[in-house]
């Protein structure tokens, strides 16, 4: 079958588990600083702030959202947006895990996501991608991996004499002459601002190029949530020089909520299904991402297509910060529902409650009719 632009959003899942199960009118849940700063906790502990230094309430992010720049005539606006975000709103296994703020992209009018909107277009002429910067509080750049730009357009203020500040906006030209996956994030005051949320990524398809039957996209993180939640007022302190990361998500969840249909990241397939999933590492970690009874070939790295010779058959990929890797396999195995997490098993919990954090699930249809996999979805907040 043929799941058509099945990125990060959930909705072909969403759909693929009332038909499986057989239910209907199924409801998901809504979905330049210096470097150390006194910031609020996930868990039972938390305090978390609904509002940004006393304002009013700020917005909730969505699912990362595939943007097709070739219907845009290959141009958008992004923009920070300061907004809270729930990894895994609920209290099972460790929860709830919460950022009471984050800066958030946005891309024209539609939802700020925690990571940013998958910007997604055909090689060929060049992309215009604006930073609007114009109702910001702080200094913002885009520095975009893989595609070749201009010196101006690098995003590095300290190299290029360009930062965008509150007030402004820039408009980069980034070339769309290396199809493969990318990574694009804010690059001024970068450790803050990528563990604040301004990270996404840039995939550049090759003319002719035909999607897999499940296509997604998965980015890694880790975070050390302290900075987010000092600036929900908690009384914290980051140091970046003494980072703790506490929170580890794939496309900003964590485990349970990575298998909620509407706000996760469940690889939803159908026996015999070509899948390919393009991973990308936005943290300060490497994760070595395993797949369990399911063996994939890298066929991509980098923008990089993978000789044949080199494709062998693994089930465990290691991906450092800022690589992207794109794997493919078949869901040749037993119907069922197999764990896919990294494998420094430490990141897979939330606050010291396994499992959680990394975690995700390659989910067979015909394996949603049972009881073990209802009660996956009551854990990720998912009502069937």
């Amino acid at each position: 079958m043929t799941h058509s632009d099945s990125g990060s959003d959930g909705g072909f899942a969403r759909r693929t588990i009332l038909q499986a199960a057989g239910l209907s009118g199924v409801a998901g849940l809504a979905g330049c600083m210096s470097q150390t700063v006194n910031t609020a906790a996930t868990g039972d502990g938390a305090d978390a702030a609904q509002t940004d230094d006393e304002g009013p309430a700020l917005p909730e992010t969505g699912s990362p959202e595939v943007v097709d720049l070739d219907e845009r005539g290959r141009e958008v606006t992004l923009r920070s947006v300061h907004a809270r975000h729930a990894a895994h709103p609920g209290r099972s296994l460790g929860g709830p895990v919460e950022m009471p703020v984050t800066w958030a992209f946005q891309a024209d009018d539609g939802t700020p996501s925690v990571p940013g909107p998958v910007l997604r277009a055909t090689e060929g002429d060049d992309l215009s991608i604006t930073l609007d910067n114009t109702g910001g509080e702080m200094p913002h750049t885009l520095h975009f991996h893989g595609v070749s730009k201009s010196w101006k357009d690098d995003g590095v203020p300290s190299t290029t004499g360009i930062t965008v500040m509150p007030g402004e906006e820039h408009t980069y030209q980034i070339g769309a002459d290396v199809p493969g996956t990318h990574l694009y994030h804010c690059h001024f005051n970068t450790p803050m601002h990528m563990d604040m949320g301004m990270y996404g990524i840039l995939r550049i398809d090759p003319e002719g190029y035909e999607e897999a039957d499940v296509e997604q996209f998965m980015t890694l993180k880790d975070w050390d949530t302290r900075l987010s939640r000092s600036y929900g007022g908690a009384d914290v302190s980051y140091d970046v020089q003494d980072r703790r990361p506490d929170a580890f998500t794939i496309n900003g969840r964590v485990a349970p909520y990575t298998l909620n249909p509407d706000h996760g990241s469940p690889v939803v397939v159908s026996e015999g299904d070509t899948v390919r999933l393009h991973l990308v590492n936005a943290g300060f970690m490497s994760h070595p991402m395993h797949t369990h009874n399911h063996r994939f070939r890298t066929v991509e790295k980098d923008g990089a297509p993978y000789p044949e010779v080199l494709q062998l058959p693994e089930d465990v990929v290691n991906v450092a910060p800022a690589e992207r890797y794109t794997v493919e396999f078949a869901a040749d195995a037993d119907p069922g529902i197999y764990p896919m997490h990294c494998h420094k098993v430490d990141h897979v919990q939330n606050g010291g409650v396994y499992p959680g954090g990394m975690l995700t699930a390659i989910v067979y249809e015909e394996a949603m009719g049972t009881e073990v996999f209802a009660d996956l979805m009551e854990k990720a907040e998912y009502e069937i």
